[in-house]
């Protein structure tokens, strides 16, 4: 994945578990233009090129469980090493949404 991979990264099924509970939150780090083709039902779209990603994420809870996802994975890893790098310590990588796209 780009230099990204690390042992943050899940399996779909991980995501699919997190879309259901509610200490996680599945982030869609994509534009608003791939979004338009689809995305996780429950997921939260914070476009992480488009600027606003750290200011939205000043607002996250800490306490929460973080999986994020993009279009090949390069984009949430790199949005994933910054969430932890301003302390957020359960973050993970969940890669490219063509692989969580059957869910």
């Amino acid at each position: 994945m780009f230099g990204f991979k690390s042992k943050s990264e899940c399996s779909p099924q991980d995501v699919q578990f997190a879309l259901k509970d509610a200490h996680c939150e599945v982030i869609d780090c994509r534009t608003p233009g791939e979004v338009k083709s689809g995305s996780l039902s429950g997921a939260r779209v914070v476009d992480w090129l488009g600027g606003g990603f750290q200011s939205s994420v000043a607002s996250f809870d800490k306490s929460k469980t973080y999986y994020l996802f993009c279009r090949s994975g390069n984009r949430s890893g790199m949005a994933a090493k910054w969430m932890k790098e301003q302390g957020f310590q359960k973050v993970h990588n969940a890669g490219a949404y063509s692989r969580l796209s059957g869910l």
